[in-house]
């Protein structure tokens, strides 16, 4: 286990290379949900990979912290394990991996948000040590570097998170940011799901004219962090990183081709946009069908793609909407049988 000194002085010395840093390797292997799936339901079932939960006491800090309205939502939804437990069964989903939404567990301050990202992970390991059809993926507290590099490699080595939680942008630092570099070589070494959703941008009020974010600067901030990734070869520079990206990847699809003329222009890179595009995962969460889908098969094909509910800040009844929605336009949208495709790919990407 790295302790909190070592971490500060391998994070003093990262530098805009973004090269792996040797002291963040660890001998210790990452301990994997295999073993608790061997016990849980029958590989044909369909896999949750964007599935929320919202503890009280996370909620008690929240609003404490003025969170009243996440986003620009009118309010936080009603959540718990039974819940949980109910909308799968009534969605036909066999297994769900939750996660802490945005706005992730940092409100300010960087000691409450490293307690509150270890209790927040103590919960979900709580919760999932009993439950084989539930896991978790651990929250960090960035943008505070440090913390979350040790958190993330104590969720991952002693609790047995399924992979780490990352907002598309941390108080304005977005996934590409050199500073980031301990942290993502940490999670590297492990092979690590970073699961990324998608959170307000900067300033998003000037921008957002009293909408709600989700509906569209979420999109947006996705794509965004997804570009600076590329064009800063932190994709290349971190392989064992399995991406994860919510909503169909935002609006990128229709940007790929945009972005990659851009960067032969100007200089920004080497990699070719839609080909590094192929090696990340998009979850179908939202309203993918009927125009979405298309585009985002066109640009990664159907391989790396993976079902998410976006419970419960979806309610029960939007699940269900999509779900038929899926059932209804997923084949016209270019992908025969989504709920054997999708799971078969979860699998994959879970080590299921």
């Amino acid at each position: 286990m790295i302790d909190r000194r070592t971490l500060l002085g391998t994070l003093s010395a990262a530098t805009i290379s973004g090269v792996a840093l040797s002291t963040l390797t660890s001998a210790t292997t990452l301990t994997s949900a295999t073993a608790s799936a061997s016990t849980g339901p029958a590989a044909t079932g369909v896999i949750d990979v964007h599935s929320h939960m919202v503890p009280d006491f996370y909620l008690r800090e929240a609003l404490a912290s003025g969170i009243a309205f996440p986003d620009g939502m009118p309010k936080w939804p009603s959540w718990s394990v039974g819940e949980h437990l109910q909308m799968m069964d009534g969605c036909g989903i066999d297994r769900a991996i939750l996660s802490v939404s945005s706005p992730g567990v940092h409100f300010g301050d960087d000691g409450k948000a490293a307690d509150l990202a270890r209790r927040v992970n103590d919960f979900g390991a709580g919760v999932v040590a009993s439950r084989p059809r539930l896991g978790f993926f651990a929250s960090l507290p960035l943008p505070n570097v440090v913390d979350s590099t040790v958190e993330a490699i104590r969720a991952l080595d002693q609790l047995g998170a399924d992979g780490v939680t990352m907002m598309s942008n941390a108080g304005g630092m977005y996934l590409g940011n050199a500073v980031l570099t301990p942290l993502l070589a940490a999670l590297d070494a492990r092979s690590a799901v970073v699961f990324v959703h998608p959170t307000s941008p900067p300033n998003s009020a000037a921008v957002s004219l009293a909408r709600p974010a989700p509906m569209i600067e979420f999109l947006f901030d996705t794509a965004r962090t997804v570009v600076d990734l590329i064009l800063l070869g932190v994709v290349d520079r971190f392989p064992n990183i399995r991406w994860v990206f919510t909503h169909g990847g935002g609006v990128l699809p229709l940007l790929a081709d945009r972005v990659d003329f851009f960067r032969t222009q100007v200089g920004l890179g080497t990699p070719t946009t839609p080909d590094v595009l192929q090696r990340l995962w998009f979850d179908l969460a939202g309203t993918p069908v009927p125009r979405q889908l298309p585009a985002l098969l066109s640009t990664v094909g159907p391989d790396r793609l993976v079902y998410g509910s976006d419970y419960c800040f979806t309610p029960i009844t939007g699940v269900q909407e999509q779900v038929r929605s899926l059932d209804a336009g997923a084949a016209n949208g270019g992908l025969e049988n989504w709920r054997a495709a999708t799971s078969v790919n979860a699998r994959r990407l879970l080590k299921l």
